[in-house]
């Protein structure tokens, strides 16, 4: 009998999957029915979430088929614009146009996409780049990489606010000296022209007034100016030049806030370019680099890229460092440019610029997370912090970023932003395999284990998106997520470290790149 009345609950699934087809989902129309209803309101300042399983099939939005044998776009399809990418021109108009609406109606859009799978992210950026929102790039709902991240969106301050503003705008006001070219962050241009805007045009250009959207404590944009002078005229000696940052944005608490910034700088002596040396903030110049070449990537082919960023390497190196011409040994950098050159080493590296082994929309996520992040976060992401704690000494302690850092009786904390991987060297792996930890003779050891996860935890409790937690050890599959970010520094004939296991890897050391950039800078035509 019980089994005859649960029977009678079972119903066919009315949305039964072909096994040759994908999911139907109408992501395009679902964000334009919400982004609607939000439009028909009185309040400004509102916040939509975007959860997405996959990509959008059917409707408006479409960047894929319905049939499995449509493969999703790839670099190589955008490349030789194939049939794969015959969605993704009409995809990004649309999100675009819903992305105008957003701003008219002061919404801020989030993007939350969590499958194993491309879902489209590459053309619906718009909507949370152009608002204000963020983007959540991971493989399941159920990681706890998207639980925390969740929570710690509606985190508040001692008043109980939320910690994010609403409807942000900034305008700029600066010397007559200086031109804007433009603005890259999350932003919008609000096309405020003037004779102070320059025709070329960098990031959201064509205007001194953008809309930000929505705002929190890491939001961060670049701006780039230039020096507007009459030819053969130079500018007086020690003459100063104002920009001034107006910023306007609705806090949770309900109030309109204004915030001003005015920085004042002197111009120096064109005839002395050693001038400009102590004013030079080398991390500062690798962020606004890692942006601009971002903003050419869209563009431009990546290798295509990565060779304008050597070009300017070597400009800015041969300008600026003392030597003889044609003798590398005399090459000296100053301390004010000397992390410069590793900082490029470790960009043209990265996932940034270089599209080898990352889909399109992972690109889109890495970028569009180094174009909002802060100054500090953004160094991470381009040149990781590598830690290492000894049985000697647990404390942590820096090292180099180096094969040569993966011993086998240290343990490593490498934090890349995206990812916080601890690495335990091989004797120490089998140690704990072996239980000694567990021993009160061996509470070295388990100090030793325990230090890199409470580290670990105090960075992933102070970021968010919160990072992935990657443990891992010699010969481990996740060991590619530190064996990848590395300078190789030591390989011989067989490719081969001595210490860390096989290390395969057609990239140069760093080295090798700092010979042959002062090989260049140094010789007599440049």
């Amino acid at each position: 009998r019980s089994s005859a009345a649960s029977d009678g609950y079972k119903r066919q699934d009315p949305w039964i999957v072909p096994n040759d087809q994908r999911q139907q989902r109408a992501t395009g129309n679902a964000l334009n029915i919400a982004l609607s209803l939000l439009e028909a309101t009185s309040h400004s300042g509102s916040r939509l979430f975007l959860f997405v399983h996959g990509p959008c099939t059917i409707g408006q939005g479409i960047v894929v088929g319905l049939k499995l044998e449509e493969t999703i776009r790839s670099y190589l399809d955008l490349q030789k614009e194939n049939d794969n990418c015959k969605y993704s021109k009409s995809a990004k108009t649309y999100y675009s146009s819903l992305a105008q609406r957003a701003i008219k109606a002061q919404v801020i859009i989030d993007i939350f996409g969590f499958t194993v799978d491309q879902f489209g992210l590459l053309e619906m950026k718009s909507i949370n780049e152009q608002t204000g929102g963020y983007a959540l790039l991971q493989e399941s709902f159920s990681s706890p990489m998207f639980k925390e991240s969740f929570k710690k969106l509606f985190e508040r301050d001692d008043n109980g606010d939320l910690r994010m503003g609403f409807a942000a705008k900034l305008q700029l006001h600066f010397s007559k000296e200086l031109h804007i070219h433009g603005a890259i962050g999350l932003c919008n241009s609000l096309k405020t022209t003037g004779p102070q805007v320059s025709e070329h045009v960098i990031g959201e250009g064509m205007t001194t007034s953008w809309y930000l959207g929505g705002l929190d404590k890491c939001s961060t944009l670049a701006f780039y100016f230039d020096i507007n002078n009459p030819p053969n005229q130079n500018i007086p000696n020690n003459k100063g030049a104002y920009i001034q940052f107006k910023t306007t944005y609705k806090h949770a608490s309900g109030k309109t806030r204004l915030r001003v910034t005015t920085v004042v700088k002197k111009f120096s002596n064109p005839d002395n370019i050693y001038s400009l040396i102590p004013g030079f903030d080398q991390e500062a110049a690798c962020i606004l680099m890692a942006r601009l070449a971002i903003f050419k990537a869209k563009k431009e082919e990546s290798l295509d890229v990565i060779k304008w960023l050597d070009r300017s390497l070597i400009r800015i190196v041969a300008k600026f460092a003392d030597y003889q011409k044609d003798d590398p040994n005399s090459f000296r950098l100053t301390k004010e440019f000397n992390l410069y050159p590793q900082f490029m080493y470790h960009l043209r590296r990265g996932n940034f610029v270089n599209t080898f082994g990352v889909s399109p929309d992972e690109s889109a996520y890495f970028r569009g997370t180094l174009c909002r992040e802060n100054a500090t976060n953004s160094l991470v992401m381009i040149q990781p912090a590598l830690l290492q704690y000894k049985l000697e000494d647990p404390t942590p302690s820096p090292v180099h970023l180096d094969i040569d850092s993966l011993q086998n009786n240290v343990v490593l904390l490498l934090d890349t932003y995206f990812n916080v991987i601890i690495w335990h060297g091989n004797h120490i792996w089998q140690w704990k395999e072996q239980g000694y930890h567990e021993l009160p003779e061996y509470e070295n050891l388990k100090t030793l284990l325990d230090q890199p996860q409470e580290d670990a935890k105090l960075i992933m409790e102070d970021r968010f998106p919160v990072p992935r937690l990657v443990i891992t050890w010699p010969g481990h599959g996740l060991e590619r997520f530190l064996k990848s970010r590395v300078n190789p520094s030591k390989t011989d004939a067989n490719n081969t470290t001595v210490q860390s296991g096989n290390y395969i890897t057609d990239d140069a050391s760093l080295k090798l790149f700092m010979d042959h950039l002062v090989k260049l800078a140094v010789q007599s035509v440049n």
